[in-house]
């Protein structure tokens, strides 16, 4: 399995608007396409955390190719005015908002 943490800025009384347009879009086949298994979205403080889990390690070459879809172009327009990049400077895409791994355990299962 593999995970990505998207890390940007949300106003907190916001995350009601975010929650509701990504359960929109959960509902249709769009995690599918995408191998997404599991999708968390946290708040803390003014951040915004979007953890998601994919079936396979080429999670990111399957998000690429989603990136085109219209529903995914949609998604992304609508949350525009919710979340704000971390580092405006820096961003170009969601990859640069992702966070690095450096530690990871998994239980026996």
């Amino acid at each position: 399995m593999h995970s990505t943490l998207i890390v940007a800025r949300m106003d907190p009384e916001e995350f009601g608007h975010v929650a509701d347009l990504f359960r929109k879009f959960d509902e249709t086949e769009m995690p599918h396409l995408m191998g997404t298994r599991r999708r968390q979205l946290f708040h803390y403080q003014g951040l915004y955390f979007h953890l998601q889990d994919f079936d396979s390690d080429n999670g990111e070459e399957q998000i690429q190719g989603a990136r085109k879809d219209p529903r995914f172009i949609r998604i992304s327009d609508d949350l525009k005015p919710y979340i704000q990049a971390y580092d405006p400077a820096t961003w170009r895409s969601p990859a640069d908002a992702m966070a690095t791994r450096f530690y990871q355990w998994e239980g026996a299962s």
